[in-house]
């Protein structure tokens, strides 16, 4: 009997190795048009892999997103019958314990969840995931690939370690834990970055090379034409008493915003004369955004616009109500995906106040405001050239003092024509801005096409 089950050990030995690789064989077959797309994070606030996953889809690609649910994604990712949203859990540290071992149980947890759900899903030939965070997502996706013989695409928007030393400081233990990315990214299949200077550094630093894919705006970026300008100020006047009319018109028939005016006989709209100019910032109230700049800097008469969702947003609130502005009215409102495109259409400046932890990624949101035709000035940082090009597409300012310098340069002559703001709109008009679906076309789709 003993030597039965000696032989049958010794056969399952044998053939298991057989059957791992018919197995991996099997999968590889079904996978070969579809893509696992991973954020282990809010899929609504990511827009770069929301891209990813529009752009393989319209390539004949069928995608499973995974991510947290927090925020709605766009339209468009939604109602696309080629791409599944698949939830992943978002658990919240424990309160109780040393902080280590509140992040080690929520990392723990995370790894097995992750783990579980890509064996669940459909065979892939990729599996793209965005990096930060890495921890602990760039090992199991590695490993679930290694089972699954899906291969591993890694797309840096940034270092998770450098992110998490603004918090805890470049010694704490999280973040030394944090810089396995180093290794694990060496194991990947391919490698994307976001700035040339990222590029430079994974392959120096890091011996990885990687691909610069820039961040491109989407197509429904642009600027907003002015009866959808209206409705949306007016949508926004219900919650916000900024966009609403500072009088009431004395024609009963006249529909008006702190912006607009719509003619409910012939329904003609046209800018208010005299109207505040809109200025419009976005922010996730992190560490690596010092508010106080903008803060500091607003002289001039305008609305400004903070669009905002974020751990630190309690604390400019309070910042922003000992202000004593006399010409400003601020405003904190969070949009739907689908509203925030519009808003940047609709606004007159964008200011960036994003101080790269790494110093060398690139803020989304100036992306979308170039896209949108909307002049930009943004804090200075070690590689912020690759994007704006000061006098050219915008305006770069390292403090308060020089900002504020540049608002009132901007907005001297507002709205007139001949201003310097006027003449920035139509630069970015001239000029012939490459959008993400061409960008992604030419760079990401021939990489996984010849592999």
């Amino acid at each position: 009997m003993a030597a039965s089950y000696v032989a049958l050990l010794a056969l399952c030995l044998f053939l298991s190795p057989l059957l791992l690789v018919a197995w991996k064989h099997w999968r590889r077959g079904r996978a070969a048009r579809h893509v696992t797309v991973v954020v282990l994070g809010d899929v609504g606030r990511s827009p770069r892999m929301q891209y990813h996953a529009l752009s393989l889809a319209k390539s004949g690609f069928s995608v499973t997103l995974l991510g947290f649910c927090n925020s709605k994604p766009h339209d468009e990712l939604l109602q696309s019958d080629r791409i599944q949203i698949v939830r992943l859990m978002d658990l919240q540290r424990l309160a109780v314990g040393p902080q280590i071992l509140q992040y080690g149980v929520k990392v723990v947890f995370q790894a097995v969840h992750l783990l579980w759900k890509l064996m669940c899903t459909k065979p892939a030939a990729y599996v793209f995931l965005q990096n930060p965070p890495g921890l602990p997502a760039i090992a199991v996706c590695w490993f679930a690939g290694c089972l699954c013989g899906s291969k591993l695409v890694v797309d840096w928007h940034n270092y998770g370690y450098s992110i998490m030393g603004l918090v805890h400081g470049p010694s704490h233990p999280l973040v030394l834990l944090a810089k396995y990315e180093k290794l694990c990214g060496r194991l990947s299949h391919l490698n994307l970055c976001v700035t040339n200077a990222m590029q430079d550094d994974l392959a120096e630093n890091w011996g990885i090379k990687a691909v610069t894919v820039y961040d491109k705006p989407a197509s429904f970026f642009k600027e907003t034409p002015l009866d959808l300008q209206h409705q949306l100020f007016m949508k926004l006047s219900h919650t916000y008493p900024v966009f609403r009319a500072r009088s009431e018109s004395s024609d009963p028939d006249t529909e008006r915003s702190a912006f607009t005016e719509r003619d409910a006989l012939s329904g003609a709209v046209t800018r208010l004369c005299g109207r505040p100019a809109l200025l419009v910032s976005s922010t996730s109230w992190t560490e690596d955004e010092d508010f106080s700049i903008l803060l500091a800097a607003l002289e001039s008469r305008c609305v400004a616009v903070i669009r905002s969702k974020g751990p630190l947003k309690d604390y400019y609130s309070r910042l922003i109500c000992q202000k004593c502005f006399r010409h400003i009215q601020v405003c904190t409102p969070w949009l739907e995906a689908e509203d925030y495109p519009l808003l940047l259409g609709s606004a007159d400046l964008g200011v960036c106040l994003h101080r790269s932890s790494s110093g060398l990624d690139l803020p989304m949101k100036v992306v979308d405001m170039l896209g949108c035709c909307l002049p930009v000035c943004a804090v200075k940082f070690q590689c912020l050239h690759e994007l704006v090009k000061h006098e050219e597409n915008g305006l770069v300012f390292e403090d308060s003092e020089e900002l504020a310098v540049q608002l009132q340069m901007l907005f001297s002559k507002f709205p007139d024509p001949a201003g310097k703001l006027h003449q920035f709109r139509k630069s970015l008009r001239e000029s012939e801005q490459l959008r993400w679906d061409e960008s992604w076309e030419r760079t990401v789709l021939p990489l996984i096409s010849d592999t």
